[in-house]
């Protein structure tokens, strides 16, 4: 075992409740996590994670916010549609369920429908017979802004290939997943603070080392070099993006 992707995560102001929404939205389940018993009782401070239930390559997980949101999110997600009919019921859905529309100047005969998930995550749902996404499946895309660079960084880190390279827009995918994950190139918006989403890898216990080191050679930095209460590592991609990198023994 190498080093895998194991979640995209998310900040959360309750985490629970952003859990129970994308559970909900998606058909995915939560996570059972050490130590949930009839007896234990969960607090508002746990982090959730949903357990996907189409090939993505990775989990979502989420996490207390350790912040307020400074600057509109670097990623979000693009949900696809089989038919006119399903688009709407996916959007009456994730209203349902607590999303917001959202006016980001898209202009009227754009298809997609861009939503606000409870807490201010975008999301798009896609108009149906978006060719790029065909052999994607409901949760297609997770789209970043960001460079050329970092899409090579993620596809060497991942061992995910390349599925398109071009005009400065890279997007990769697992082999055998159904869910990319893309940069669209510059122009990239300066970072500013820390990210709400992150990328969330696991090593085997006697490679973390080995792990952290192959990261920085291809082009990472070590943000926090011991592991913090959590046992997590911190590491920033070459765009600047906080990663984090915890051992497959943490999560037992």
């Amino acid at each position: 075992m190498g080093t895998e992707l194991r979640a995209l995560c998310f900040d959360a102001e309750d985490p629970a409740g952003l859990g129970r929404f994308w559970g909900a939205l998606l058909g995915w389940d939560r996570a059972r996590s050490p130590g949930d018993g009839p007896a234990r009782e969960r607090t508002a401070g746990d982090a959730v994670e949903l357990v996907p239930t189409e090939p993505t390559g990775f989990r979502l997980r989420f996490e207390p916010a350790r912040g307020p949101r400074v600057v509109r999110d670097r990623l979000h997600l693009h949900l696809t549609s089989a038919s006119v009919e399903d688009q709407d019921a996916t959007v009456a859905r994730a209203v349902e369920l607590g999303a917001r529309h959202l006016d980001v100047g898209q202009l009227p005969e754009e298809g997609h429908v861009v939503l606000q998930d409870p807490e201010g995550n975008e999301l798009c749902v896609l108009e149906p017979g978006n060719r790029f996404l065909a052999e994607c499946g409901f949760l297609a895309e997770v789209t970043c802004d960001g460079t050329r660079a970092v899409g090579q960084f993620w596809s060497e880190a991942l061992g995910w290939p390349l599925v398109w390279d071009q005009d400065e827009e890279t997007s990769i995918r697992p082999p055998g997943g159904s869910t990319n994950i893309s940069w669209g190139g510059p122009p990239v918006e300066p970072k500013v603070g820390r990210n709400r989403q992150h990328l969330e890898l696991v090593a085997p216990d006697d490679e973390l080392t080995a792990a952290v080191d192959r990261l920085v050679s291809l082009g990472a930095t070590v943000l926090r070099a011991e592991p913090g209460p959590d046992g997590r590592r911190v590491l920033a991609d070459p765009d600047g993006n906080e990663l984090t990198l915890v051992v497959a023994s943490a999560l037992q």
